[in-house]
């Protein structure tokens, strides 16, 4: 019970748009002010809420402190590996970006074993930065362009030519990175993530993470719709010219021939079209009323814009009804590791129990 009241305020706090009062907290979540008061002075000494002063008094009684996350304290840290670059940021219990690092360097001449070994390394350049600057760092979390199975093993990263890498292993033998919690998950899902918290917006949406590979991630209700395995989202594989260019896969035509970074840097002219062809097909079978293209989309957004849009009257079924909406991503290029870091906070927000737990066996 603890621990659930615990999460209940520190999530009453975080949500506010204001700082509100324990008096406050007390009247939206119901609980009685003495135990407010009590788990508010266990957040406070955990480090994870702060008082603050008061608004300037405008009537009688004195005015309350107010509570708000704490800028200091557990913070998450975000990786990303992709083909062409490496990327690390610290992220602190308010959402604030306090640490970036990104290395661009083409993965694919590297084994897994050295190109993990050189994130580990930016990883703790990125930790070290943090803790000087008066944070935690909570855990890390890895975005990879492929698929994850349990405990962090990437089954398949085709455009790395990774197969059954155990990336959370090869994290921990950075000597900086040995004692800290690492997950993995496949970085469209993360960016996905990213891009619901920051925006805060719509609750149902597909998320298209353009690089040299194409993933999504498809948010239903405000949750990540994994599938079966976990393994969903894989786009840029998808068949949009059956009797086209060969792709790494193994198969043809596939989507990120015709639409993934290499192509639209080389001037591909079917890189709008192929897009529409193949979010006309997602959209038909899941009537997701909003598409949000990240990744190297972001910035062209709008030089693919009307050509996305045109396939997608055409070919969407209900486009007369109700069309598709289509924006660029909140976060830009930045959404994968962005939402890594998040992941790491939430777990933190929803769980203050375990962290206050984890905290104080650090100083036994």
């Amino acid at each position: 019970m603890r621990a659930h009241n615990l999460a209940l305020v520190l999530q009453t706090v975080a949500n506010s748009t204001n700082q509100p009062s324990r008096a406050a907290v007390s009247a939206a979540t119901g609980l009685t002010r003495a135990t407010v008061s009590a788990l508010v002075d266990d957040l406070v000494s955990g480090g994870l809420l702060v008082e603050v002063d008061p608004p300037p008094r405008t009537g009688a009684g004195r005015p309350a402190v107010g509570l708000t996350l704490t800028s200091t304290g557990p913070a998450g840290l975000g990786l990303e590996i992709n083909v062409d670059y490496l990327a690390a940021c610290v992220v602190d219990l308010t959402g604030a970006v306090r640490q970036r690092f990104v290395e661009h360097a083409d993965q694919r001449p590297a084994d897994p074993a050295q190109a993990l070994a050189a994130l580990g390394a930016l990883a703790a350049r990125a930790r070290l930065a943090a803790e000087a600057d008066g944070l935690i760092v909570a855990g890390a979390a890895l975005a990879v362009p492929g698929l994850v199975a349990g405990r962090g093993l990437v089954r398949v990263a085709p455009n790395l030519g990774w197969q059954d890498i155990d990336a959370v292993a090869e994290l921990h033998r950075v000597p900086e990175l040995a004692d800290l919690p690492v997950t993995v998950d496949n970085e469209a899902n993360l960016a996905a993530l990213g891009e619901l918290r920051v925006t805060g917006g719509d609750p149902t949406f597909l998320y298209i993470s353009g690089e040299i590979g194409i993933g999504a991630g498809l948010v239903l209700d405000g949750e990540l719709y994994r599938g079966v395995r976990g393994w969903s989202g894989e786009i840029g594989h998808v068949t949009v010219y059956p009797d086209g260019r060969p792709c790494r896969c193994g198969s043809r035509g596939c989507l990120e021939q015709y639409a993934g970074q290499e192509a639209l840097e080389s001037g591909e002219p079917l890189a709008a079209a192929a897009l529409g062809i193949a979010l006309s097909a997602v959209v038909n079978l899941l009537d997701v009323p909003v598409i949000v293209l990240g990744g190297a989309y972001a910035p062209i957004f709008e030089r693919l814009r009307e050509g996305i849009e045109a396939e997608l009257r055409q070919r969407v079924l209900t486009s007369g009804l109700a069309p598709v909406a289509l924006r660029p991503a909140a976060l830009g290029a930045d959404a994968a590791m962005r939402g890594a870091a998040d992941a790491i906070i939430r777990a933190v927000r929803e769980d203050p129990a375990g962290w206050l737990r984890r905290s104080s066996q650090r100083y036994v």
